[in-house]
């Protein structure tokens, strides 16, 4: 990169000059925030960066006091990862600090005059807060988010006392280290049970204790039977949060999670988010006076003051995108942490589904479930097939890649559904389910934003080359031809479920129509079954499309009808009125004409965007190609539109063998 725009700040630890994946991100961040790390010996106008005021910062410290460098304080943002940086994980954020460090109490850092003097007048930067704090609690995203779902928190009603580590650096530089930092933990265990006599007490142990890293300061020798237990387990913080009647901290970071769960923690230390009249304070603090809100105090801390970096686009980026890929990162984590076996998959997919679904235990492979199941072991299957009782169901997303997945293209997105799959209508699909559930606050503007680009940059699931002809003037309808063997069609169709069919009944129903008949890709090339001769098109279509990307035939036609075609969806995504036949998963919200049998079950009536927000954000999961790592929708869609998904060259003469070998498809479908 070139250092135009970067200035020189020295180092002389492996934190920062190691080359380990932490190291290099702490660098990369740096020198986005206009700080390249180099070695050498700084001159008065330098800056010295020290990891906060750890012990390797005292060589940093000595440095800069002989040579009159300044000093410039870096720690780990407070949306941090999903592990602690102790277990090998590089940081999404930093903080970037010239006068102190926020959780040292004994002199002000940029932190602490940020929310002194801050007006916090910018009616924008406040709605950015409040929304931002709606989030975190929804997607439950704390410091450090591997929390496993599948354990429940204690029952509610009880007292929240948060423990934290030895030598922590907000107790040590608090004067709460050492012998005081026991007394200090004692007294606040024993307040909590004058101020709420007989009720239970819970002790929430640090994650950094349960994972073996660091000691507590409490210890199963506190608890006292039912009345006061220590939590070890790895439950939500939210949750946690959620069912307590009252919090208890010294310092924690949890406490000033704990401030946007709606509590007002009682604190005995001088963390950052005391003294500003959201808490109890023990110790009153030498120099905080103002009164803030949650969203002020939320704005300071979680937008203002951060460097936060975003590691697929590699660059710098505000909380809301930091917060989207977390939300992609721990979503990931919390579904596949426990691992799979994947059963029956062709042998082309699996390492596209080892990409998706194995980053923290290896996908296993099957060709039949195991008669005796092994322990946590849940299945993959692919689409509606045939699989074990409990079984998961995998399909490709709505913005999948370019190219057809019949030429062996790789997805950006799949999905993955534990209740049923999206195009069988047969029976209940988690896509149900998220339409029927409320929309998440800032969902509809973020679904709106998606359409927006879409649209614009005219990407539909395959994108395809080849532009649109212009077509016929008139009222003008598009019928997309189907895999007639298609799953959809198999089990959301009813009386019209081939493509002639489809094609006489569209020209029954529009004498007068303009009727542009688009074949499937996969069937002109042969490889499935659903061809329609020419003479026999023509006999209900005015003329037939072939070798184009559909986006650009939306453009010019005013209505499609189709039987269960995702490019339906794809059409009210742009406005274009669809009329269908069968019960496609678009089919019976309220936004289609339907002609099919639709499922009873279908009663809610979502808008476009908030039907988009499940179909486009909430229900595929998506992988970035370049970096491997989980993403947001909006970055599969960069992708998509600037063309950067590498394509493997293997598969690529694998798809070419599979088209000239198509009449013996038991050779490219083997399975092991």
């Amino acid at each position: 990169m070139n250092d135009a725009g970067t200035t020189p700040v020295f180092a002389y630890t492996g934190g920062f000059l190691g080359p380990g994946r932490p190291a290099r991100r702490i660098r990369r961040i740096l020198e986005l925030a206009g700080h390249k790390v180099r070695l050498g010996w700084p001159g008065r106008s330098d800056l010295i960066a020290a990891w906060g005021h750890a012990k390797h910062a005292k060589r940093a410290e000595k440095i800069a006091a002989r040579t009159g460098a300044g000093m410039l304080r870096v720690e780990d943002a407070f949306l941090r990862s999903l592990f602690p940086g102790r277990d090998g994980e590089p940081t999404l954020g930093l903080l970037i600090d010239r006068q102190g460090i926020y959780y040292d109490p004994s002199k002000p850092s940029d932190l602490e005059s940020l929310l002194a003097t801050h007006p916090f007048d910018d009616h924008a930067l406040m709605e950015r807060a409040r929304l931002g704090m709606a989030r975190l609690k929804a997607l439950e995203l704390s410091k450090y988010a591997a929390f496993d779902p599948d354990l429940p928190p204690p029952a509610p009603g009880y007292v929240l006392i948060i423990d934290q580590v030895r030598g922590d650096a907000s107790l040590r530089h608090g004067g709460l280290d050492g012998p005081i930092g026991d007394h200090v933990f004692r007294e606040m265990l024993v307040q909590a049970q004058i101020d709420f006599p007989g009720s239970r007490i819970v002790i929430r142990t640090h994650p950094e204790t349960s994972r073996g890293h660091r000691a507590g300061y409490f210890s199963d020798q506190d608890m006292r039977g039912e009345q006061i237990t220590l939590l070890r387990d790895n439950v939500s913080p939210w949750a946690l949060l959620d069912g307590a009647i009252a919090v208890y901290t010294v310092s924690s970071q949890l406490g000033f999670e704990a401030i946007f769960a709606g509590h007002r923690p009682r604190v005995f230390g001088l963390p950052f988010y005391a003294g500003w009249g959201l808490t109890d304070d023990q110790i009153p603090h030498p120099r905080r006076r103002r009164r803030l809100t949650r969203a002020q105090l939320f704005a300071a801390t979680m937008l203002i003051y951060p460097k936060w970096y975003d590691p697929c686009r590699d660059k710098l980026c505000r909380f809301e995108d930091v917060v989207d890929h977390f939300e992609a990162l721990t979503r990931a984590w919390r579904e596949d942490n426990k691992g799979y076996v994947a059963l029956n998959m062709r042998l082309w997919k699996r390492p596209h589904l080892q990409a998706f679904f194995g980053q923290w235990k290896r996908l296993r492979f099957a060709r039949a479930a195991a008669q005796t199941p092994v322990a946590d072991c849940r299945y993959l299957v692919w689409g509606a097939s045939n699989a074990p009782e409990g079984a998961i169901h995998l399909e490709d997303g709505f913005l999948r890649s370019r190219g057809l997945g019949a030429e062996l293209t790789p997805p950006l997105s799949l999905i993955r559904d534990e209740l049923g799959i999206y195009f069988d209508p047969t029976r209940p699909s988690h896509l149900e389910a998220l339409l029927a559930a409320p929309l998440p606050r800032g969902g509809e503007e973020r679904a709106n934003a998606l359409i927006a680009t879409i649209r614009a940059q005219g990407v539909s699931k395959y994108n395809l080359s080849g532009a649109a002809p212009d077509l016929p003037q008139g009222h003008r309808i598009l019928v997309p031809g189907q895999v007639e063997d298609d799953a959809s069609i198999r089990l959301g169709a009813a009386e019209i479920s081939t493509n002639l069919a489809l094609l006489e009944a569209t020209r029954a129903h529009n004498p007068e129509a303009v009727i542009i008949y688009k074949p499937h890709p996969d069937v002109e090339c042969g490889l499935r079954p659903g061809a329609v001769t020419r003479e026999d098109a023509l006999r209900f279509a005015d003329c037939i499309v072939s070798d184009c990307d559909p986006a650009g035939l939306f453009e010019q036609v005013q209505e499609v009808w189709t039987i269960t075609s995702t490019l339906g969806f794809e059409a009210l995504l742009r406005g274009v009125k669809v009329t269908t036949f069968g019960a496609p998963f678009y089919a019976g919200w309220g936004l289609t004409r339907d002609l099919g049998q639709i499922p009873s079950r279908r009663t809610a009536r979502p808008s476009l965007a908030a039907f988009a927000h499940a179909a486009l954000i909430a229900y595929p999961r998506y992988l970035d190609p370049v970096s491997r790592l989980p993403c947001p929708p909006e970055v599969a869609l960069e992708r998509l539109i600037k063309d950067e998904v590498p394509r493997s060259p293997g598969l690529r003469a694998l798809a070419k063998l599979q088209g000239v070998l198509a009449s013996q498809s038991w050779i490219w479908q083997t399975r092991t």
